[in-house]
């Protein structure tokens, strides 16, 4: 049996960060994989889904090159080049993480892990020889999987989770998407680039539940106005697949029961821990809803077992997950460290427009009971969106009326998902809008906005 410090069961971005991390501490660490070194994000999920968004972006540009004076013939979509691409940039990046691995002197072992008690974990390895391994420190990041109805078939053609939207053999001419979350809203956006004529199931009121309610009411027009149907405080009651199509049962907001036919259908309904045999039954380790319970540090009731990532709860984000690994370790190590954060932790959607947040939503802030001053400032009001032709868009600052502390920002546009780290950057050295003001933004610069949604939450806006 091999000791370690260290053992952490699952190689996604929370888990090979955190053994770096481990590693870089002087520990030693391993690391057991059973399926893809680099995990869901980088393998199905962020990263390739990222590099399909890039392929509609492109499109969508030559077929607007003419408002910048450009003139070229009409695109055309080759889907499996558009697939190739993104699977060989997931591919080399995976490829990374091993040699960053190999660099930190990190023992990988691709199986899959199981807690057998006393600090020891048993991995059945790929070519099914078992190996038994121990450790003071036991970090599960192990990940989640995509969520789905008992009605759903998983292996029907043109039923697609994440993994078979990203890898399609056919370009859908109707395309159903069920749930409108950040991943259900990137699929869309993909698919209608292309050419789909797509439509949004979403059970709850609004598109992008989690986002602010006045930037999911921009964002739905703007889909709108791109050609996107949306059923709201609607549900799928069922689904009928065929070699031709898809049959879709809905049930609309006033009780209606419809229904439609679509060429495929994609199902973003959430995610749900990978909990399942990895011995936590001879653990104290508590699991609600697919989840594993853990305290600010990432322990779980289970002395010297940890989780982080996705299995961990929400929100499912791989730098929440990287930053739980950091954290978790130093904290392991006996470093000064800090409690997990949770209203620091950017959120970004990447569709067209991009959408992107921090921290309370005006509505939560309210709840709260906070006293807030809110500033906003438009992209038509900004010379570097005007010049980019990305003139539609938002920049919404929420403020703290007593201290000034900045408590959420949530923004639709251009390259939102890049200006979010401002305030990202804000919010954890607790700057206020006064320190905010007194910052000299660059010109022109999108990020000028960020600046002049500040200066409107005290009335002072300058260019609008």
């Amino acid at each position: 049996m091999q000791n370690f410090d260290i053992v952490i069961i699952g190689a996604g971005p929370g888990g090979y960060v955190a053994a770096i991390r481990a590693a870089q501490l002087g520990m030693k660490v391993a690391i057991i994989e059973r399926e893809h070194v680099g995990g869901i994000c980088l393998n199905w999920g962020c990263i390739p889904t990222k590099a399909l968004l890039r392929s509609a972006e492109v499109k969508h540009l030559i077929d607007h090159a003419s408002e910048f004076g450009i003139k070229v013939s009409k695109s055309e979509i080759d889907l499996d080049a558009m697939v190739k691409r993104s699977r060989t940039i997931s591919g080399q990046l995976a490829t990374g993480i091993r040699g960053l691995l190999k660099k930190n002197k990190v023992t990988l072992f691709e199986g899959a892990a199981k807690i057998e008690g006393n600090k020891k974990v048993t991995i059945t390895l790929k070519d099914g020889k078992s190996e038994n391994v121990s450790a003071n420190h036991i970090i599960l990041a192990t990940g989640a999987r995509a969520r789905t109805l008992p009605f759903i078939s998983q292996n029907h053609p043109r039923v697609w989770l994440a993994k078979e939207a990203m890898t399609p053999t056919f370009m859908p001419k109707d395309l159903l998407i069920v749930g409108s979350g950040a991943i259900g809203i990137e699929f869309a956006s993909f698919y209608k680039t292309l050419g789909a004529n797509v439509t949004v199931v979403e059970l709850l009121e609004q598109i992008l539940p989690q986002e602010d309610k006045e930037i999911s009411t921009l964002a739905q027009k703007a889909f709108e106005k791109q050609g996107m149907n949306f059923m709201l405080a609607a549900s799928v009651t069922d689904l009928k697949a065929t070699d031709t199509n898809v049959t879709a049962t809905i049930k609309t907001k006033d009780g209606k029961v419809e229904t439609k036919t679509y060429d495929a259908v994609v199902v973003a309904i959430g995610i749900v821990g990978n909990t399942e045999n990895l011995g936590l039954e001879k653990t104290k380790v508590k699991v609600e809803k697919g989840q594993i319970i853990v305290d600010a540090y990432c322990q779980t009731a289970e002395p010297g077992v940890y989780a982080i990532g996705d299995v961990a709860g929400a929100p499912w984000l791989a730098h929440k997950a990287s930053h739980e690994g950091i954290l978790c370790v130093e904290k392991i190590a006996n470093l000064k460290t800090h409690p997990m954060a949770r209203d620091c932790i950017p959120g970004c959607t990447y569709s067209m427009p991009q959408i992107a947040s921090i921290g309370l939503t005006e509505a939560k802030a309210i709840e709260a009971k906070r006293d807030i001053k809110v500033g906003r400032f438009p992209f038509r009001g900004n010379g570097k969106a005007i010049a980019l032709g990305e003139p539609d868009g938002l920049v919404k600052t929420i403020f703290d009326a007593k201290t000034g502390e900045l408590i959420g920002a949530h923004m639709i546009g251009a390259e939102v998902t890049e200006m979010i780290q401002g305030f990202a950057i804000a919010k954890t050295l607790e700057a206020t809008e006064e320190e905010l003001i007194h910052t000299i933004f660059p010109h022109p610069t999108l990020s000028e906005m960020m600046h002049e949604s500040t200066l409107d939450s005290l009335g002072r806006v300058i260019h609008y």
